[in-house]
């Protein structure tokens, strides 16, 4: 499995991977729909299955003495290494937009906060279930994929923002405060957000194993 990260790292990742890494730095913009970050993100996972199949990658892996379910495995271990980067690059960003803009509110979606992560992860972790399984029924098609991931990721964020931004409560002045004393009462949505984005990429992972192993190469 070693070996197949590095393959995925030096051959099937692509260059957009890397590069919205630096789309962390977005957290910055005062005015700013942060969720945006890790949509580009989910992007990138698009890009990558799309330049593996235009190059061939998943005929040339499935002929080197390594199981179907193993090509999976290393194509989830590059996401999941990518999204948590992605979640890591953000967080220095996110507390230069706190410490710079300590009192200003963002009316373009949710503060740069500590349940802002766990939603992200949430997030990230249903596209990797509504995109991936979909795509590996064929190793192929991208259209259908494309679009339910895509759609998930959208109605996501609408409900999110709505919840923390837009529906006035206790929830939404929970989720989208700035305070240092609520941000630390908001540790359990980011714990939360992270065993669901553990879930849900795992159930992700193993009925990509299943569909792919009915896959003709």
């Amino acid at each position: 499995m070693k070996n197949l990260f590095y393959k995925e790292l030096k051959l099937a990742v692509h260059p957009t991977m890397w590069l919205f890494l630096i789309l962390s730095a977005l957290v910055l913009i005062p005015q700013y729909p942060y969720f945006l970050v890790f949509f580009y993100s989910c992007l990138s996972i698009f890009f990558c299955a799309l330049q593996s199949r235009e190059n061939r990658d998943y005929l040339y892996t499935a002929l080197l003495p390594v199981s179907k379910r193993d090509v999976v495995r290393a194509r989830f271990l590059t996401v999941v290494f990518f999204q948590l980067l992605q979640l890591l690059f953000t967080v220095p960003f996110a507390v230069l937009s706190l410490r710079s803009n300590p009192l200003g509110s963002n009316p373009a979606g949710i503060e740069c906060n500590v349940a802002f992560f766990g939603l992200s992860a949430v997030m990230m972790g249903g596209f990797n279930l509504s995109f991936l399984p979909l795509f590996y029924r064929t190793a192929h098609k991208l259209g259908w994929p494309l679009f339910s991931g895509g759609s998930f990721v959208t109605v996501y964020i609408c409900i999110a923002e709505a919840l923390s931004q837009y529906i006035p409560g206790k929830l939404s002045a929970f989720l989208d405060s700035k305070d240092p004393e609520v941000m630390k009462k908001q540790v359990p949505v980011l714990l939360c957000g992270l065993l669901l984005y553990a879930l849900l990429t795992l159930a992700a992972m193993k009925r990509s194993e299943r569909n792919f192993e009915k896959v003709s190469l």
